[in-house]
C-alpha cells in the first residue's frame, strides 16, 4: 500500500464518551469513499476542498471518531487522524468497485459506509446507525440507511452488515451489467443495485447535503457563517486543529461562550477570547507548545478566511489557503497500510 502523506506531529489521542442512545456502540469500521472524478467541480480533488477551514474529508472523519478502524478509498491525502488507505484497481470504476476495495480491509461484522463530501455530517446524525444490531435472523435487515428530508435514500450514510455486503456484491457481479457490461465486473454499476440486493431499513435523517457542484460548495461555506452557527463551527474547527475531543473532560466551553456572547452582543466577536482559551487548554492539558498551537490556529483562520472566494472563482482556488491551493497541514498522522 502506498506511503501516506504526513501531517504535523500527532497530538494525544482524543477521548470520547459513548453516544447518548444508551449502551456502548457496537464495534464498527468506517469505510469512506473518497475517489471519483468530480467532473462537475472541474476535476479537482473534492475531498481536499475546505469548508470552514477543514477539508471535506476531515469533516467526515470527525463524525465517526469511535470507529475501530477507518478505511478511506481513494488517493492518500493529509488527514486529521490516522486512517487506512486503499484503492480500487483500476481507479475510476464507480462506487461499487470502490466499496469492494474498502470491504477487503474490514474486519468487523458491521461497517458504516460514508461519502467524503458531506460537510455537515455529524456524530449525532450517525448515532441511530451505531445502534444497528448484527442479527442473523432471516427477516433482519442487512442495512440501515438514512433518508433525506425529501425521503430520498442516502446509501452513503448507512450501516451495513459486512458479510451481507460481500454476498450482495458477489451476486451483483455475477449478473449482466449496464451497457453490455459482462458478468464478473462491478464497474460502472450504480450504488442503488446494492440496496436492491439487500434487505434495507430506512430512517429519516437530518439535512446532510453533499458538495457536487460549485454552487453546493459556495452554499456550504455561506451556511457555516450564518448567525448563530459561525461560533460553533469555528470552535469545532479549533478543537479539531488542536486535537481536543468534543467531550474533553473538565472543559465546558458552552458556559464561557454564553458569557462571551452576552458580553459582546454578537456571535463572531467572542471568537478571539475563546480561541485563546482553547490554545491555553491544549498547552496545559496536552503539553502542546503554545507557539505551535497559535501557528496551527492562525493557519486555520487563514484557511477559513480564504474561502471568501468571489462567486464563480476557478475551482482550483477552493482547496485551501496555501500558495499551491492545498490545505495547510494539521495535527493528524495517517496510519500505515496493512502489509
Amino acid at each position: 500500500m502506498a506511503a501516506q502523506p504526513r501531517r504535523d506531529a500527532p497530538l494525544p489521542t482524543a477521548r470520547h464518551t459513548p453516544p447518548p442512545t444508551g449502551g456502548r456502540p457496537q464495534p464498527y469500521t468506517a469505510v469512506i469513499l473518497a475517489g471519483g472524478a468530480a467532473r462537475r467541480l472541474g476535476g479537482v480533488d473534492k475531498p481536499s476542498l475546505t469548508v470552514g477551514g477543514r477539508t471535506l474529508l476531515d469533516r467526515v472523519l470527525t463524525a465517526c471518531p469511535d470507529a475501530v478502524e477507518t478505511v478511506v478509498v481513494g488517493p492518500p491525502r493529509p488527514t486529521c487522524r490516522p486512517v487506512r488507505w486503499t484503492r480500487e484497481d483500476p481507479p475510476g470504476g464507480g462506487p461499487l468497485p470502490a466499496l469492494e476495495a474498502g470491504l477487503r480491509e474490514v474486519r468487523t461484522p458491521r461497517m458504516l459506509l460514508l461519502a467524503a463530501d458531506l460537510p455537515f455530517l455529524t456524530r449525532k446524525a450517525l448515532h441511530p446507525l451505531l445502534d444497528f444490531p448484527v442479527d442473523d435472523g432471516p427477516d433482519a435487515p442487512r442495512a440501515l440507511i438514512l433518508t433525506d428530508p425529501d425521503g430520498r435514500d442516502q446509501p452513503l450514510v448507512g450501516a451495513y452488515r459486512t458479510e451481507s455486503v460481500r454476498q450482495a456484491l458477489a451476486v451483483i457481479a455475477a449478473s449482466p451489467g449496464p451497457h453490455g457490461t459482462p458478468p464478473g465486473s462491478l464497474r460502472d454499476r450504480p450504488l442503488r443495485t446494492l440496496l436492491e440486493t439487500l434487505s434495507v431499513r430506512r430512517l429519516p435523517g437530518p439535512p446532510c447535503p453533499d458538495c457536487d457542484t460549485r454552487g453546493d460548495l459556495a452554499a456550504a461555506r455561506e451556511r457555516i457563517r450564518e448567525h448563530g452557527r459561525v461560533m460553533d463551527e469555528w470552535i469545532a474547527a479549533v478543537r479539531a486543529e488542536l486535537g481536543l475531543a468534543e467531550d474533553e473532560p473538565g472543559m465546558d466551553t458552552g458556559v464561557l461562550l454564553d458569557a462571551a456572547r452576552d458580553a459582546a452582543h454578537g456571535v463572531t466577536r467572542p471568537a478571539a477570547p475563546l480561541t485563546t482559551f482553547l490554545i491555553g487548554w491544549a498547552a496545559g492539558r496536552h503539553g502542546l507548545d503554545i507557539g505551535e498551537a497559535a501557528r496551527r490556529v492562525g493557519a486555520l483562520a487563514a484557511r477559513w478566511e480564504s474561502e471568501r472566494a468571489p462567486e464563480g472563482a476557478p475551482p482550483e482556488t477552493w482547496a485551501g489557503s496555501g500558495p499551491s491551493g492545498t490545505a495547510e497541514p494539521g495535527p493528524g498522522t495517517p496510519g500505515a497500510g496493512r502489509p
